[in-house]
């Protein structure tokens, strides 16, 4: 099928309205502030795993309300260590 030129349009294509583009907010990251460093002490308790192997949940309790946080378990061949974490006071 041939196509002649008589066929288009003489007048100019009728411009057709384009949606505006979105705007793109900028985001901030959030910004954390530190007033002081906070430091850590450490503890660690090892149990002969034959023995007990676990800590009592009421010598856990203890340690949580001196501020102390679990922050690690090591089974090693003979024993279990525990690790605590608090903030320095």
């Amino acid at each position: 099928m041939k196509t002649h030129l008589a066929e288009f349009p003489k007048h100019p294509v009728p411009h057709v309205p384009q949606p505006p583009e979105p705007e793109q907010r900028r985001v901030q990251p959030p910004t954390v502030y530190v007033y002081e460093r906070q430091t850590w002490e450490y503890r660690v308790i090892s149990r002969i795993v034959d023995d007990e192997g676990t800590l009592p949940e009421g010598e856990l309790n203890a340690l949580g309300s001196e501020g102390w946080e679990l922050v690690g378990v090591v089974l090693l061949r003979a024993n279990v260590q525990f690790f605590f974490k608090r903030v320095k006071p």
